[in-house]
């Protein structure tokens, strides 16, 4: 009964929200399929594609605290709607760029336009709902992102088999009918925060100087490069040193898909009550823990115990983390505060596997996996004393 009550609790623009969110995600072709597009159909050469690839993961750092002050200025919806129109065109007219000097311009515009869309989006949740709900709406996005990427990626594949142009066309057409779900429906009924009454946006402390959300930040860094260790580093280790099938290794994510789908909006939804300081640390110490556990891998029953464990981590942490910095932010300036919390997302992605691989290839896995329960147990630790006190953000 109280799920369902915290479901009908979440407005319109919320659901409106995650329907356009889960037409644009289950239309995400491209970007899984960027490096093989670039080598096997442009023929650019392996090192030249993953600097363009990574030119990507760059911009994306760099554009997502601007992309937090343009939603203050011009409104989550709008900044979103806007994002996905402009992300729609680019990809129609990608594969014009033959060059790999025009196909890197057109991957920074690319990464531009896309970016804005993530601080607007949980600026444009963190409106809609007041704090006892803000947890539920955050699960409900992340589970209409993960049920679109179980849709996307996968048809991408069978569109790549056939024709790429295909495959960027069907990407720009969901991001063009998402920014059309979006526009439609128009600004929420409702936001919330401080209304007419909210304090003027130069009379408010910027993002970069507020100690407590640059302390929570920093608190998130090091759990949030232990769990992009699933991009990179788990499946070189299981694949390549534990012999395991690329179908096998493709199991353990879509183990880690329908958990998501099955448990993350009831067990938020259970959990809305926490305070951050008891529900953030409790989801860096399970992520470090799941990790650590592919240290034993050689029983295979012991990786999908891994993956279990961790993925529970990732259903508590990262609603917790949204709704934590939403609570934190002041309403004249939530974009911003977003936008300088996605860097942080984007900075572990930037290094997470990298350096997963590197310490992987020099010193092993079980190197690996101690240190990131190590890393994840130093999160948990700074979580618990610098995450608002409750789940609220009140001072107790």
């Amino acid at each position: 009964m109280s799920l369902r009550a915290d479901l009908r609790a979440l407005p319109r623009a919320v659901w409106v929200q995650c329907l356009a969110t889960f037409v644009n995600r289950a239309g995400t072709m491209v970007l899984p399929f960027l490096l093989l597009y670039l080598t096997r159909d442009m023929g650019l050469s392996p090192s030249t594609a993953g600097a363009i690839v990574a030119l990507y993961g760059a911009t994306a750092l760099v554009t997502s605290p601007f992309a937090g002050r343009l939603c203050d200025r011009v409104g989550p919806i709008r900044l979103m709607t806007a994002s996905l129109l402009l992300s729609g065109l680019v990809l129609l007219v990608f594969p014009f760029a033959r060059t790999p000097a025009t196909v890197a311009l057109a991957t920074v515009l690319w990464a531009v336009v896309s970016e804005l869309f993530r601080p607007a989006s949980l600026t444009a949740i963190a409106s809609a709902v007041g704090p006892k709900h803000r947890k539920t709406a955050f699960a409900v996005n992340r589970l209409a992102i993960n049920l679109g990427m179980s849709i996307g990626p996968a048809l991408g594949g069978f569109l790549a088999t056939w024709s790429y142009t295909a495959l960027f066309a069907a990407d720009a057409l969901s991001a063009l009918a998402a920014a059309a779900i979006l526009a439609k429906a128009g600004r929420p009924d409702r936001e919330h925060g401080g209304g007419a009454n909210a304090a003027p946006r130069e009379h408010v402390r910027p993002a970069h100087l507020d100690r407590k959300l640059l302390l929570l930040v920093l608190g998130v860094l090091p759990v949030a490069i232990v769990f992009f260790q699933h991009v990179a580093a788990m499946a070189l280790f299981l694949v390549r040193d534990h012999g395991w099938s690329e179908a096998q290794y493709g199991l353990l994510a879509t183990l880690n898909t329908l958990l998501v789908v099955a448990f993350e909006v009831p067990l938020n939804s259970a959990m809305a009550h926490w305070p951050a300081r008891r529900s953030l640390p409790l989801g860096a110490i399970l992520t470090g823990v799941g990790f650590g556990l592919l240290a034993f891998a050689d029983a295979p029953a012991m990786v999908l115990v891994s993956v279990v464990v961790w993925t529970f981590g990732e259903i508590v942490l990262f609603p917790g983390l949204n709704a934590a910095v939403a609570d934190l932010a002041p309403e004249a300036r939530r974009g911003e505060y977003m936008g300088l919390y996605m860097m942080s997302f984007n900075l572990a992605f930037a290094i997470g596997p990298w350096a997963g691989t590197a310490v992987l290839e020099r010193w092993g896995g079980n190197a690996l996996w101690g240190a990131a329960f190590l890393a994840a147990i130093v999160s948990a630790i700074l979580l618990s004393r610098t995450a608002p006190a409750s789940a609220e953000g009140e001072k107790p």
